[in-house]
């Protein structure tokens, strides 16, 4: 192996923060918005169908728009960092290995994550190359950012879907994080490794 590239939410960051700001923004109870998310994520259906739930004829862009003129955009501090990321990462570096950071997040949340002095050696969003997740440009991206050649490459996530498959159909090796609620409730029976935490990951890498 010769680089680690890591996915964001719900594998570095919990969107805990992210889905309460919405519930207040909704004005429903914190708990209504995160069980609309879990239902809708069940159903396979865009996270973003939880909103349009909450408030019916909604339009998820301009209410984000408008949030944002409130002052209510994103944000990311160390509270929303899972508590093993720093840790991993640190070791993963520390065996030689190059760690990079690159999932679907707008160009907003590259520059906070990169506030947050993380021990990663790149970090970029889908924003920021214009092409998203499932999409196999966006892996090909990946390929040409990360050091070594694809099977060098391990890429890690919670979403089997989004994550484990399009990597491995790019030739990418692949870590299915059990975290979250797609991680946790979503097998990836053909991942390279499937671990708990990020912690187990960086020790099963560092022995190899």
């Amino acid at each position: 192996m010769r680089s680690v590239v890591f996915d964001i939410g719900e594998t570095l960051t919990s969107d805990t923060r992210y889905w309460g700001d919405w519930a207040r923004w909704l004005e429903i109870p914190t708990h209504t918005m995160s069980a609309l998310v879990g239902a809708v994520l069940a159903q396979g259906r865009d996270n973003a169908d939880a909103i349009r739930i909450a408030r019916p004829g909604v339009d998820v862009a301009a209410e984000w728009r408008a949030r944002q003129a409130a002052g209510q955009g994103d944000y990311l501090d160390e509270s929303d960092l899972y508590p093993d990321v720093r840790p991993a990462l640190a070791q993963l570096q520390a065996v030689g290995l190059w760690v990079g950071i690159s999932g679907n997040q707008n160009a907003a949340v590259t520059e906070l994550l990169r506030g947050l002095g993380l021990p990663a050696d790149a970090i970029a969003t889908s924003g920021e190359w214009g092409v998203y997740k499932p999409n196999p440009v966006f892996f090909e991206r990946v390929t040409a950012w990360a050091p070594g050649e694809p099977h060098e490459i391990v890429y890690v996530g919670d979403h089997p879907a989004n994550d484990i498959a399009p990597a491995q159909a790019a030739g990418l090796r692949a870590a299915h994080l059990r975290r979250g609620p797609i991680g946790l409730t979503t097998n990836a029976p053909g991942a390279d490794w499937t671990v708990g935490s990020l912690t187990e990951l960086a020790e099963l890498l560092a022995d190899l």
